[in-house]
């Protein structure tokens, strides 16, 4: 069957580009108009250039003395530390690498009980937050730098006045993770007469744990174990992208994706209204409209026999509920349904579906439940009640930045509050509106904590002194409430109070302090379970809607809720799904643009009745979405808070309005007009065009199971000219698992941060000149209504034969004894014809001098890593910089190097693990036992140029080759 990247290229209509080579030539040349001679008079510009270029970079900068070494650290050698990432409220662990007192890279911490290895998108990007040239460098008052002595002192005066008055304070936070945190600012309350801590998310899920309130009695958010599911049904819950905890449910989820897992395969369906990442892995998948949710939910709970009002549905719509109820009662007790809508009664009605199937105790953990989403939406309605009405005196922002995030009601009612102070490091929206800014540390910079699920607790520990004179909040609270103490002491004698007497296994504190430091985590007792009440569902039946369209907002997986969009990486990671980067944007389906006569690109004017704000986004068409939803994302459009960010976009967070008590806007109505001009997308998703070639392979399970060597593709690799090259001690080697990748990206960035690889800018992206070095392909196959996705890790495949080899007239790209394709950087003069002669279109060409950034921003540069200057071709090395180090470790150790010390950033921190690297000269390594996989094959084989990269055929549990479980073959 057919696989194709795009509509443009389903449909032979791909819209002509700007190539990457167009503007090397003079302004009025064209390839054509060129002469012999004007061939050579500018090839030799080209040469000198790189000469002059080449000694350029040798010049010899100051350098600076390595006086006051900390104690234990060698100039030059990697030290690794254990912490949790701050990024989200996920609180996945990681191990910190520092350079000479600087953290340059993070990875996931494979001994961290919640995320265990798995790193996303935006953690691998949080270094590049700590070195911002936008943060703030000091506390301010009224606009003015003042120092913390004075803000102290001001902020004390009012609140002792407030003390005497008794007016209210608050403080409004994101979810607050860190139990030392959470004591601190309590501690800070306490001293008021009215003071209150209200807790509020961006990407809310307030109405998860209200449902369990009132089914449960108790306000708490399941820990959802998908490891144990062999049915997962997740309806509008992309629980492997953005939805709660992403990294901690892909590692999960990933243990029994595969034929070949310890236990059996799991299915997965999913009903949704857009394409997400989680739909776009699923077995098969439901479309419907997104008023249309909570009715099949309805259908749902009743087929299994709860008494539930409400669910009328089309006839096709019906019979998928029942289907899908059907499978559900045969997987009682090992079976779990999410959702992931912020409205009560859909999510009551999930809660008491999995109870009646036995799922609790399984699949459903309320003994250890999760701590990572603990906002209120109905305590934040209560608060901007109290601040419209003036009955709140000070407001304090810590962790948030709802006059962007919230509706516009919050900021209108947040102008009436006398004293406002935030915490933020940035001076975003929120905090340009505030009185007093005390700008708390970044987290790799501060001591912490972490509770991301009940009973498990994780510390954050600096990695280098504070870049500015930011204080950490844990001691402004301190100071503020007349207890000033450093952040470490507090943490110490919080976890010696509250946290050490609930675990029996270590004696003494020290022990238990120290045993979690070096892991990273540690594990605690918690109370008993919420135990089941029965009861009705509450809230009325609503109503699906039978025509217009219908607005979803959701989060991207590279920007979340938009409180990392000052972070460059973030902005030109292509979205898995549109492939698109620098915008934000309206998705329609190719049924809808085809009835509003509408083209990717064009202009679409959106505005949800009741709204004032109307907004003009350009349109992706998108296949696989529903017919009647308008999609657009949540966290572009910033104001405030670093400039990568800004004129990024248009916000959509104002749509939000409280329905019930909850922040809502999905299935709003929505008045849809065509705009005049169109936009030219920064979109990646026809670039390197492999002329129609197939590249991916996938298969149901029913037909390998019979057959495993139906798997394996029966063309023979194609003869080469050359013969094959010796090799010495080690062959390197890698094979990607399509079966576990989900395309999440974090290998993208996570390789980028290691290599020092540049960001070009919207412009640059739209010349097909973007510079990361893996991308992930991703291909569609069946229809364009209800297509297939498969996700496909692209890098340089280390060709054994490689055609860039013989092409390059200055011997720059050559093969090592390893196995390894070699660049080498200083001969490499920019010819190009590498890139030209690359079946795989994976090397990239530097056009300008893209690394070179601010002193502040050169610090997260991976220092064993060359930066590249411009004129010179770059790609893929498999992290050579590693195999090194972890050959040289091995040597200085006096031992053979073990199978899994080396390992590729984009291998290490893979929260699927869909990617297994070794030497395939060991016999015994993990490799080589994955090349004799029957589902192994090679793209592009049969040119007969030996790539060391191979993949695993993609394996549905469907029972039959379907449009989503077809066999694909190169």
């Amino acid at each position: 069957m057919k696989t194709w990247k795009s509509l443009g290229e389903r449909r032979g209509m791909v819209r002509a580009r700007k190539a990457e080579f167009e503007d090397e030539l003079p302004v009025g040349e064209s390839v054509r108009q060129i002469s012999r001679r004007d061939f050579f008079r500018f090839s030799g510009v080209g040469f000198a250039a790189g000469l002059a270029l080449g000694c350029k970079s040798k010049v010899v900068e100051k350098a600076m003395p390595y006086l006051n070494a900390r104690e234990g650290l060698t100039p030059g050698v990697a030290q690794w530390y254990a912490t949790t990432c701050g990024g989200c409220a996920a609180g996945c662990g990681v191990l910190a690498r520092s350079r000479d007192g600087r953290p340059v890279k993070l990875e996931g911490n494979p001994e961290h009980p919640v995320s265990r290895g798995g790193l996303c998108a935006m953690g691998q990007a949080q270094t590049r937050g700590l070195y911002d040239e936008d943060r703030l460098r000091g506390p301010k008052q009224a606009g003015k730098a003042v120092d913390w002595a004075a803000l102290d002192a001001d902020l004390q005066r009012r609140f002792t006045e407030l003390r005497t008055s008794g007016g209210a304070i608050r403080v409004l936070a994101g979810t607050i993770l860190s139990p030392t945190l959470r004591a601190a600012v309590q501690g800070f309350l306490g001293t008021f007469k009215d003071g209150r801590l209200v807790e509020a998310d961006a990407l809310s899920a307030a109405a998860l744990a209200a449902a369990y309130e009132h089914t449960h009695g108790q306000r708490v958010m399941p820990h959802y174990r998908l490891e144990e599911a062999d049915l997962t049904v997740g309806v509008e819950a992309d629980f492997l992208g953005t939805w709660i905890d992403p990294v901690g449910f892909t590692r999960a989820y990933a243990e029994r994706r595969g034929p070949d897992k310890p236990r059996p395969m799991s299915k997965h369906i999913q009903v949704e209204s857009g394409l997400s990442l989680t739909g776009s892995n699923a077995d098969e998948r439901v479309r419907l409209a997104p008023s249309e949710a909570v009715p099949f939910l309805e259908v749902l709970a009743r087929q299994l026999g709860l008494q539930v009002e409400g669910g009328t549905l089309p006839t096709a719509l019906t019979a998928k509920a029942q289907a899908i109820a059907h499978e559900l009662e045969a997987h009682r007790g090992h079976g779990l349904l999410l959702c992931g809508l912020n409205d009560p009664r859909a999510q009551e009605v999930v809660a008491r579906i999995n109870h009646a199937l036995g799922h609790e105790g399984t699949t459903v953990d309320l003994a250890r439940p999760s701590l990572q989403k603990r906002g209120d939406d109905r305590a934040l309605e209560g608060l901007v009640r109290e601040m419209a009405e003036g009955k709140v005196a000070a407001l304090l922002l810590l962790g948030c930045n709802p006059v962007y995030e919230q509706p516009m009601v919050f900021g209108e009612a947040f102008a009436k509050v006398p004293l406002r102070v935030s915490l933020a490091l940035t001076e975003d929206e929120s905090a340009a509106a505030c009185t007093h800014l005390a700008p708390d540390q970044h987290w790799l910079e501060t001591w912490r904590d972490a509770e991301p699920v009940a009973g498990t607790v994780s510390l954050i520990q600096p990695l280098l002194q504070p870049l500015f004179a930011t204080r950490d909040a844990v001691e402004s609270f301190g100071a503020w409430a007349g207890r000033p103490v450093p952040a470490l002491q507090a943490l110490r004698e919080h976890w010696k109070a509250a946290l050490f007497p609930r675990q029996k296994a270590l004696g003494d504190f020290d022990t238990f302090w120290n045993a979690a430091l070096q892991k990273g985590a540690a594990q605690v007792e918690v109370g008993p379970a919420p135990r089941y009440r029965e009861g009705r569902v509450e809230g009325a039946p609503k109503a699906a809607r039978k025509d217009g369209y219908e607005l979803l907002l959701y989060a991207k997986v590279g920007l979340g809720d938009g409180r990392h969009a000052h972070i460059p990486f973030l902005q030109e990671l292509p979205d898995p799904i549109t492939k698109a980067t620098w915008d934000n944007y309206a998705q329609v389906s190719p049924a809808a643009a085809a009835r509003l006569g509408l083209e990717q690109g064009d202009l679409l004017h959106l505005r949800p009745e009741g709204h004032v704000l109307e907004l003009e986004l350009p349109v992706v068409v998108q296949p696989g979405q529903d017919d009647r939803t308008v999609a657009v994302a949540l966290g572009y459009g910033r104001t405030a808070g670093g400039k990568a960010g800004l004129s990024v976009g248009k916000n959509a967070y104002p749509w939000r309005t409280f329905t019930s008590g909850f922040l809502a806007a999905e299935a709003s109505p929505l008045q849809v007009r065509r705009g005049s001009g169109r936009v030219d997308l920064a979109c990646t998703q026809d670039h390197h065009s492999l002329e129609g070639r197939e590249l991916v392979r996938e298969m149901a399970l029913a037909p390998y199971l019979r057959d495993p060597a139906s798997a394996r593709p029966h063309e023979q690799p194609g003869p080469s000219v050359y013969g094959e090259h010796l090799h010495g001690a080690h062959r390197w080697a890698m094979v990607i698992d399509l079966s576990a990748c989900t395309g999440c990206s974090g290998c993208v960035i996570g390789c980028q941060v290691e290599n020092n690889i540049p960001v070009v800018g919207r412009d640059e992206v739209r010349r097909k000149r973007e510079m990361h070095w893996l991308r992930i392909d991703r291909y569609y196959t069946g229809s364009e209504a209800e297509p297939g996705v498969v996700h496909q890790p692209m890098m340089c495949q280390q060709c054994d034969q490689a055609p860039c080899e013989n092409v390059c007239p200055v011997l720059a790209t050559v093969h090592s004894e390893e196995g390894l394709n070699q660049q080498v950087y200083n001969r490499c003069v920019g010819t190009r014809y590498c890139a030209n002669n690359c079946p795989y279109k994976v090397r990239r060409f530097n056009w300008w001098e893209y690394p070179h950034a601010s002193e502040l921003e050169r610090l997260g540069f991976n220092p064993d890593v060359t930066v590249r200057s411009r004129g010179v071709m770059e790609k893929c090395s498999f992290c050579v910089q590693r195999l090194l180090e972890a050959k040289l470790t091995a040597k200085n150790e006096g031992r053979e190097l073990k199978d899994g010390e080396a390992m590729p950033a984009c291998m290490q921190s893979c929260p699927a693990q869909a990617i297994v690297f070794g030497d395939t000269q060991d016999p015994d390594s993990r490799i080589s036992q994955v090349l004799r996989d029957p589902k192994r094959f090679l793209v592009l084989g049969e040119l007969g140029i030996g790539p060391a990269v191979s993949y695993l055929t993609k394996i549905r549990n469907v029972a039959t080759d379907t449009n989503q479980g077809g066999h694909h073959g190169a």
